[in-house]
């Protein structure tokens, strides 16, 4: 697992989520646990590092 620093794409802050690099290609959605709106996150990753991090707003 390794922390990775965003900045959310409602409110701006910086925040960190834990990323599971033994998994090569990631897609789900969370909250924020500043603003509580829903992110989308798409992350890949190959040899133990992070080689693609997206985050998405999602249209409410």
């Amino acid at each position: 697992m390794e922390e990775y620093f965003f900045n959310c794409p409602y409110c701006f802050t910086g925040v960190s989520i834990l990323v599971d690099l033994s998994i090569p290609e990631q897609e789900y959605i969370e909250d924020c646990e500043r603003c509580c709106n829903p992110i989308e996150f798409k992350i890949k990753s190959e040899d133990r590092e992070i080689v693609y991090f997206s985050v998405l707003s999602i249209g409410q």
